[in-house]
């Protein structure tokens, strides 16, 4: 594509946009909060913010450049394809804006047929399949690419995998944007394959086929949607490199990676092992220190914990996950599921895909109370959650 129909390193316009960043993503109250040693008190209440919360890197840089995008390209139309983060806020705020979110037809394509060469397309920091960008630059759109640098990093190792002949086992949900483009990255490449797993049991029904092959027609139904095209398990697993969704658990896919190492150890033996595998840790670093900064905070004396972040977001899932093995956790998608009225909060149970409505989650004897937010919570959410938690325990806004 020509320079002139695809941009990836911004436009320059950050300082065009900063106030409008401010105004819908800022938070004075998270600021202090900050300011005083991540800690907030008022009268008999404690707030406990975790060192590292909220946007990440690659987040903020998504954002901004879909806002510079906006301010660049006044008069034309501007498409996002999908949410370009897991938070209902900040693409809310994105289609308040004009930028039409592309959703996917019952085919399971994004729809692009409406979409023109004098058009502009934005990809989200999840990246886009390579037959998603291949369709649109047949079409001859302009494209802004806010991918997220370490994803990029992941696809790079993928492709790698592929051209040496490996097939590349992602470590993912299936479904998610992100192993979707990462997976796709191999069919870049002749013969290239790819697998997905979920967890340590779906890798543990691929690493007994390794080990002892048989009958694959079990696995060939689990994985149905989840592996490439074609995909031989007796053949397409001789060979396996481990990689990554960037927002998972680092423990979970450190434990994939061992158990499909020992799979191969066992089948070929210790010796063999590097002629069948290969391994690389791709979790990010934003989504490691968020994780490592609440395994810091639960082990202070909280009495309950709060993590923020959109239900479909993998890394504050993984945020939520963690601290419920420590604490009592409610996992609210936006500051909204707390009412401050009657005190009761909508959140979603660890490990269900349902919210309900808790009414005493915040007990008489609660004094301290932790919080965090997966990486594309903006920081002006995590204030409100602050502040509505106060009024509903009647208790003044710190200004």
């Amino acid at each position: 594509m020509t320079e002139a129909t695809y941009f990836r390193k911004g436009f320059g316009l950050k300082r065009e946009i900063e106030g409008a960043l401010a105004a819908d993503y800022h938070s004075r109250l998270v600021d202090g909060v900050r300011a005083g040693g991540y800690r907030l008190s008022v009268g008999d209440l404690t707030f406990r913010l975790a060192k590292d919360f909220g946007f990440c890197y690659g987040v903020d840089r998504a954002v901004e450049y879909a806002y510079e995008a906006h301010e660049k390209f006044p008069s034309k139309r501007l498409f996002l394809v999908g949410e370009i983060i897991h938070n209902p806020h900040v693409n809310r705020r994105l289609e308040e804006k004009g930028i039409t979110i592309l959703s996917r037809e019952g085919s399971g394509e994004f729809a692009f047929s409406g979409i023109s060469p004098e058009d502009v397309v934005i990809l989200p920091a999840f990246g886009v399949t390579v037959h998603d960008f291949e369709r649109l630059r047949h079409i001859g759109c302009v494209l802004v690419d806010t991918t997220c640098g370490s994803v990029l990093n992941v696809w790079k190792r993928v492709e790698r995998y592929a051209k040496e002949g490996f097939t590349a086992l992602v470590h993912g949900k299936h479904l998610h944007e992100e192993p979707r483009a990462t997976a796709s990255q191999v069919t870049r490449f002749p013969g290239g394959k790819y697998l997905v797993v979920r967890d340590m049991d779906e890798t543990e029904l691929v690493c007994r086929h390794i080990e002892a092959g048989g009958a694959a027609s079990e696995l060939e139904r689990r994985f149905a949607s989840a592996a490439s095209e074609a995909f031989d398990f007796d053949r397409d697993l001789d060979r396996v490199g481990v990689a990554n969704q960037t927002t998972m658990l680092a423990r979970d896919s450190l434990a994939i990676a061992a158990r499909v190492r020992a799979a191969f150890a066992r089948r070929y033996g210790v010796g063999n092992v590097d002629a069948h595998f290969r391994s690389f840790d791709t979790i990010c670093s934003a989504t490691q220190e968020r994780q490592d900064a609440v395994l810091e905070l639960v082990r202070e004396a909280l009495d309950v914990m709060l993590v923020i972040g959109g239900y479909n977001s993998s890394n504050t899932m993984s945020l939520a996950r963690i601290c419920s093995q420590h604490v009592r956790t409610f996992h609210v998608e936006d500051a909204s599921g707390i009412d401050p009225a009657s005190g009761v909060i909508r959140h979603q149970p660890v490990g269900s895909k349902q919210e309900v409505v808790s009414a005493e989650w915040l007990t008489p004897g609660t004094k301290t109370i932790g919080i965090t937010a997966g990486a594309s919570t903006p920081n002006n959410k995590i204030g409100e959650a602050i502040a509505r938690i106060l009024e509903a325990k009647g208790m003044e806004v710190p200004a």
